[in-house]
Parts: structure tokens; sequence; C-alpha cells
């Protein structure tokens, strides 16, 4: 009892997977129209049933729709559909129309022989060339049904991508007609495609502009990618090349998101406004990189799954994106919205259409193909907006410059009216100092050579004492103040020399901008207080200097011109006698005066030199700190065609670094009121003069020995 209910029971479950087929009728009107609720199938995942399993089989499932949808998936699928011929023609045809299926065959029963099956292969993985109907990329077999006849047929069915076929039976005249329109809809997408494509080419290349670039990449990927999903690439372009023309599919579609997305950031510059959103768009990019290769490693169901789970996340985020940088105020994003809106209202259409939501028909299975055409060329308008938009910026800007620039050049007028006036009045102030100047300076080269005459043998000590401080202060002062006042005459002249230089054919604001950095560099304001300063100190040291030199002039008188014969020795002693005065107590004078010819000289210049050296000796012995009293030695001798003087002390002797700077004007080592530092000045041009030279020989607090060299004829 309990085995027969168990077997009614399988009986009833497996009458539940059972529906009798419904019959397509064909009569003489009969209008093309899609037969998925016709059809019934049966899943085979292992991929490994017999025809005749699939003949016995009663686990068939009805289709509740008319497009016939398994997705994407690795399993065979068998379909069943019977059909009567009620009309007058056998010239049927069953089209598929999807060709992207890697096989269709066709089990059509042979007529008179109801147990036997004629098998008519069909796919991606045969070449085009060997479809017997090749006048449609889509898959057509002749229906062997005769008028009157009632026949079962068989479609076995495998893929790697999406299974998703809208089946009809039509008849060979009005395929033709199908044909001709759907060449005619993909002609106008392509015309639209290649215009876009050509127009924004030639634009590239006239600016430049990476965006063009990646639109035209864009442009012609999107162009292949849905001539691939039609099946025109495989029809025209490589009939012969199965395995291409099924991985052309994923290749396509993968350049056209990545190509697509770059000229997105390109675009809208997202890596400068936007560097979170930046990254996420390339983790996409790399995503369908991935994709590209797992499909050329044969992946191709599994990729094709990816493909169609990551498209709708992607094209969302992009929308949203478009839409977050168009409330942003980025107005370049305006095009570039409703272009993508468009291609996704066409996605969304063709696929209501094949999940029975949306009627089918020709708007409706070419939607991809109207959102695509109409993305690429609002996204053409969307450049060319973009050039309007950099136009407006850039003309908006020259005129924001050119404003600049004229109310510069005002500014720089006035500028330089009131600059050229206070150059003027600097100049002329300038000039009469440097008029003052140089008459001091003329003045001070006289009252040098007033000096230098001056140095007489007798009155030259009380001549030094009376006028060493004297004058030694406002000679300081004047050449202590030449060199700044130099130093910022170069300041202004560099100031004027700028603003001569100024160039008002091209951007002022720099050039201005330089002027007043160099300005502030130099600190103007702090340079004209100083050269007022300077000047009036200059002028004070003139007035100071020419009331010595009127002085000095008083006391002068000329010495002879000529040079004659003269004994040196009696040089020698007639300054010791004048000097004598001027040793300290128990100061020893050594005089080891030889034989020497009279020398060709002037004699009170040759005077001049011995007192100098003489009064510096005995300087130096009174300033050094010791009980001796120190020593004076004077010798000469013969040396060839020379003559020698030695003048040698005991004194404080010098450093090397006095050494080197004794014979410049003015530096002494006396304190003020005691020397001018003119004497050894003197000396040294008088030997000079002389055609001689003088020896220096000093240690440091062992004394110093002068010895000069003339010789005998100067002639």
């Amino acid at each position: 009892m309990l085995r027969s209910i168990l077997v009614l029971i399988l009986c009833l479950i497996s009458n539940l997977g059972y529906s009798e087929d419904r019959i397509i009728t064909l009569n003489k009107n009969y209008d093309p129209k899609l037969i998925g609720t016709y059809i019934s199938f049966l899943e085979d995942k292992d991929n490994n049933f017999s025809f005749h399993h699939v003949r016995s089989s009663r686990a068939y499932m009805p289709f509740d729709k008319d497009i016939v949808n398994f997705q994407v998936s690795k399993s065979t699928f068998w379909l069943k559909l019977t059909v009567r011929n009620n009309g007058s023609t056998s010239n049927n045809l069953i089209e598929i129309i999807q060709p992207l299926l890697e096989e269709v065959y066709l089990y059509s029963p042979i007529s008179n022989s109801p147990n036997k099956y004629r098998l008519i292969r069909q796919g991606e993985k045969f070449p085009f060339f060997k479809r017997t109907y090749d006048q449609s990329v889509n898959f057509l077999f002749k229906l062997d049904l005769d008028p009157g006849e009632t026949k079962t047929f068989y479609l076995r069915v495998r893929g790697h991508k999406q299974i998703l076929m809208p089946i009809r039976i039509i008849q060979e005249e009005k395929l033709i007609g199908e044909v001709s329109n759907q060449t005619l809809w993909f002609g106008i997408y392509c015309g639209i495609v290649i215009v876009m494509f050509l127009y924004n080419l030639f634009v590239y290349y006239s600016i430049k502009d990476r965006s063009y670039l990646y639109y035209v990449l864009h442009t012609f990927f999107i162009g292949l990618t849905q001539a691939s999903l039609i099946g025109f690439t495989y029809k025209y372009l490589w009939p012969d090349s199965p395995w291409f023309g099924n991985y052309s599919v994923f290749l396509f579609t993968c350049l056209v998101s990545i190509v697509g997305v770059q000229f997105l950031i390109e675009f809208m510059h997202i890596r400068k406004i936007a560097p979170k959103i930046y990254v996420l768009l390339k983790f996409f990019q790399l995503i369908y990189l991935v994709f590209i290769i797992s499909s050329l490693l044969g992946f191709y169901s599994f990729t094709f799954g990816l493909i169609l789970f990551t498209q709708p996340i992607v094209a969302i985020i992009i929308l949203i994106i478009s839409i977050y940088l168009y409330k942003q105020g980025y107005a370049e994003a305006k095009y570039y919205l409703i272009g993508w809106s468009s291609l996704m209202v066409g996605i969304v259409i063709y696929v209501l259409k094949d999940y029975g939501v949306l009627p089918y028909n020709t708007f409706t299975a070419y939607s991809i193909l109207f959102g695509s055409a109409a993305e690429v060329t609002l996204l053409s308008f969307a450049l060319a907006d973009k050039i309007n938009i950099f136009k407006q910026d850039k003309e908006r800007s020259q005129e924001e410059t050119l404003n600049a620039l004229k109310e510069n050049e005002r500014i720089i007028r006035e500028q330089n009216l009131i600059l050229e006036e206070k150059v003027k009045e600097r100049t002329e102030a300038l000039e009469t100092t440097n008029h003052n100047l140089n008459d001091a300076l003329d003045n001070l080269k006289e009252a040098q050579s007033q000096l230098v005459d001056s140095e007489k043998m007798a009155g030259l000590g009380q001549l030094t004492a009376g006028i060493a401080h004297e004058i030694n202060n406002p000679i300081n002062f004047v050449t202590s103040n030449i060199k700044p006042l130099e130093l910022d005459i170069i300041d202004l002249d560099n100031v004027i020399t700028m603003y001569e230089k100024l160039d008002f054919n091209a951007e002022l604001q720099p050039q201005i901008s330089k002027i007043e950095s160099f300005k502030k560099q130099i600190d103007i304001v702090f340079v004209r207080e100083e050269i007022k300063s300077l000047l009036s100190g200059i002028s004070e040291g003139a007035k100071r200097t020419a009331e010595i030199i009127r002085s000095l002039k008083n006391f002068s008188r000329l010495d002879e011109n000529d040079t004659k014969p003269v004994d040196l020795n009696e040089g020698l002693a007639s300054t010791l006698v004048l000097v004598k005065n001027t040793f300290p107590d128990h100061l020893t004078v050594v005089k080891e005066f030889g034989e020497i010819p009279k020398v060709e000289c002037l004699p009170g210049k040759i005077n001049q030199v011995f007192m100098n050296l003489i009064s510096n000796a005995v300087h130096a012995i009174k300033n050094k700190e010791s009980k001796d009293p120190g020593t004076l030695t004077i010798k000469s001798w013969q040396d060839g065609e020379y003559v020698k003087i030695s003048i040698r002390d005991t004194g404080t002797g010098m450093s090397d670094a006095v050494k080197q700077r004794i014979f410049e004007p003015f530096f002494t080592t006396k304190d003020v009121g005691e020397g001018t530092g003119l004497g050894l000045s003197i000396v040294f041009r008088i030997i000079e003069s002389h055609h001689g030279n003088i020896d220096v020989i000093t240690n440091l607090g062992e004394g110093t020995e002068f010895i000069i060299n003339l010789p005998i004829n100067t002639k």
C-alpha cells in the first residue's frame, strides 16, 4: 500500500514539470513575432545529454516571456518547439536574433521519417562563410516544413556570453526587408560615429588637447563594440577568425570602458579637483584591464558574468560623479551628464526589453545604438562647449589684464613724472656736490704738494705738530664719506636705469614689481637720507680742509727745481744738527759716514727724506718702554753705481702688517696730533723720483733700519 502511494506521488511530481507544447501555427498572413512563449527548454548542466535522451525527456519547462533568456551560464540548453504550417509556402526560416552564441544546433525532422533528424550546425565557433544564410548577422535555419505539415524541432544552444535569444519565424521574402532595415539603422549610427570621430580627430591635431584624443578613442571603440555586439564586425572584418570574433566582444567592451573613464578624468580634470574620485576611476580601469587578461586566458563565461555585474555599477557611479560635478559648478559637466544619461536610458530600455517589460520593436531593439549615438554627439558638444568656456574665460582675463595694464600705465606715468623731477633735483645737487668735491680733492692734492714742500729741515717738526690734528680729521671725514656716497649714487642710478628700461609693450606689473622689490632691497628712503648726510659731511670737511690749506700756503716756499751734485754726508750732518733738539736725553748717535761721491739730486728733497727718517727713528726710540736710552746709527757707503744711506734705530720696530702699509699716504701709527701719515709717503716718492729705492728691515721690539739706494748719476 505504501509503495503504491509513493509511486503515485512521484508520478504527480513528474507531471508538474511537464507542459504540453503549444503549437506555432503559420498561415498565409503570418506576421513575424517572438515565439518565446511557444518554446519549452531543458537544461543540461553537465553538457552530456544525448539527443535520444533529450527527445524522450519529460522535464521540459515552458517559457512565460517572448524572449528566451538564460543569462550567463556554462550549461547547454535544449529548446523544443512545434510548428504547424497552414500557409501556402515552405519558405519559412527560424531566426535567432543573437549573433553571440558559441553553438546553435538545429535538429530538424526529416519528412516521412519521424525518427530521423537532420542536424544543422551554426555558431561563433564556425567561420561566418559556412552559414547557409549569410544575408543577416543573426542565425537563420530553413524550416523543412511543407504546407499542411506539423513538426517538432529541437535547438541545442550554448554560449560564453549572455544567452539571450529573441527567436522568431520569418518568411524569406520578409527577411530581406528586415536585413535592410537593420543595415540602414546601423549605417546611420556608423555615419554619426565616423563624423564625430573625424571631426574631433581634426580638432585634436589643431589644439593638442588630450580630452579630444580620449574622446576620439572612446568613439572609435564604442563603434567597434556596438558593431561586435550586433555581429557586423564578425561578418565584415574577421569572418574567418572565430576566436577573435568571440574575443573581440570582451576586448572592445573593456577598452571602451577604460578609454571612456580616462576621457572623464581628462575632460573634467578629476585628478586636480577630486583626487579621491580619481583613485576610484583608476581602480575601475584596472578592473577592466583584468577582464581583458582573463578573457584572453579563456575564462569567457566567468569574465562576461563579471562584466555584466560591474557595468551597471560603474555606469551609475559615473552618473553620480557627473551630477556631483555639475552641482559643484563645473559647466563642462552639463553636456557630459546629458550624454551619459542618454546612453544609460538606451541601456535601460534595452534591458527592459530583454526581460519582457517593454515590447520588442525597432526602437527597443536598437535603443543602445540610439543611446550611444546620442552620447558621442553630446560629448562632442561638451568638448565644443568647453572651448567656448575657455574662450570666455580667456576674453574676461584679457579684459581684466588690459584694464590693469592701463591703470598701471597711468600710475607709472605719474610716478615717472614725479621721479624724473626728483631725479633732476638730485642730479643737480649731486653735480654741485661732485663739483665741490672735485675742488676739495684738487685743493687736497695741492695741500699735499704744499705739505711736502713745507717739510723743510728746521720747521718740519713744528709745522707737523701744528697741522697734524687739524688736517687729519677733515681729510678722514671726506675720504670716509666718498665711498658710501659713491655706492648710494650707484643705487640711485640703477633705479633710474630700471625705469628707463621699462618695456611698455610687455606686461608692466612684473617689471614694476621688480623695481619696487629692488627699491625695498636698497632701502631707497635710507639712501636718500644718507646722501644728504654724506654731502653735508663732505661739505663741512671740504670747508675745513680748504681753511687748513689756506693756512699751509702762508708757510710755504719753493725749493730748487734743478738737480745738482750734492755731498750726501753734508746733508746728513746738517739734518742731525737741525733735529738735535728733538733727541731724548742720553741718546747715542753713531755716525759712520764713508767716502762717497757726490750724487746728482735735488738737495732740498733729499734732506727732507733724511729729516723724515731721522724724526721717525727718534720717535720710535722715545716710544719704546725701556731704560735703555737707545741708539741711532747713520751710515753711508758706495756700492757700485749707487750710494747707500742706512738709518737704523733701536726703537719699537714694526709688525709685518704695519710694514706692508708704511708707505701709504696718511697711514700712521702715531697718536693724533703727532703725525700726518705723509712722511714716509713723501720719502718714497722723492726716492722714486730720483730713480732709487728704499729697503726696510725691522723686527717688532728690536728696531728698524731704512736703507736708501740712490744712483750716483740720475741721467
